[in-house]
């Protein structure tokens, strides 16, 4: 009978769901993109293979920025979601050699990630405002495509879904009070972009390019998180 009442007592206990938060984090911040190696085939059939260098301009209209919502269990471990509007732009020379007038992500190489993280609140003695996290994601990039073949009628101006991307956080909060909190990270994107290149519709029976390259990003970034 004791047993039973014990086991009794543990019930409502078990019952009770785990503690836990919603975390909601916008930040901005300084992003580069390695280079990377592009081939595939310009409209009509032309095929291009280029080693080629690409700048981030995070501070060019629209800029760098991003956000993301993650659910914290009691065991800090975090569930969630993150879009970042990332940015590229090809060497003109590069474009030049590639038979292009221009080529850019500039209205974001969009990157959107489930992501898991794991987080390490009191890890400095002394310093319990301070937690240090990281993080990774797995998700789609969704770049809106500016590129104009050099002579072309028209331009690929459009959003396309170009392939995988993968994501990597390591960052460190700083609680102001129990809701707020400041941040600083590093994060990088990677992404497998087959870019499709819309043909003249002025030369009769052309078809689509297709652009292949993978992209790495690099970033530092700093924001501000509100938790409940």
């Amino acid at each position: 009978m004791k047993k039973l009442a014990a086991t009794l007592a543990t019930l409502p206990a078990l019952a009770t769901p785990a503690l836990a938060e919603l975390e909601l984090s916008l930040y901005l911040g300084v992003q580069s993109v390695q280079d990377s190696s592009v081939s595939g085939t310009l409209p009509g059939g032309a095929a291009v293979s280029r080693d080629v260098d690409w700048a981030g301009n995070p501070f060019d209209a629209p800029i760098y920025y991003g956000g993301r919502a993650i659910w914290w269990l009691d065991n800090d471990l975090g569930f969630g979601l993150e879009g970042t509007h990332t940015k590229a732009y090809m060497n003109s020379s590069d474009a030049a050699a590639l038979g292009l007038t221009n080529f850019e992500l500039s209205d974001g190489h969009n990157i959107f990630t489930a992501n898991v993280m794991k987080r390490w609140p009191g890890a400095f003695s002394g310093f319990q405002s301070f937690t240090p996290y990281v993080g990774g994601g797995i998700g789609v990039a969704i770049p809106h495509v500016d590129a104009q073949v050099t002579g072309a009628a028209i331009r690929t101006y459009d959003y396309e879904y170009t392939g995988l991307a993968l994501r990597g956080i390591a960052g460190m909060k700083y609680a102001i009070n129990e809701d707020w909190a400041l941040f600083g990270e590093y994060q990088f994107t990677w992404s497998d972009n087959s870019i499709t290149v819309d043909a003249d519709p002025t030369v009769v029976g052309q078809t689509a390019g297709k652009l292949n390259t993978d992209l790495t990003t690099h970033a530092v970034n700093f924001g501000v998180s509100y938790s409940f």
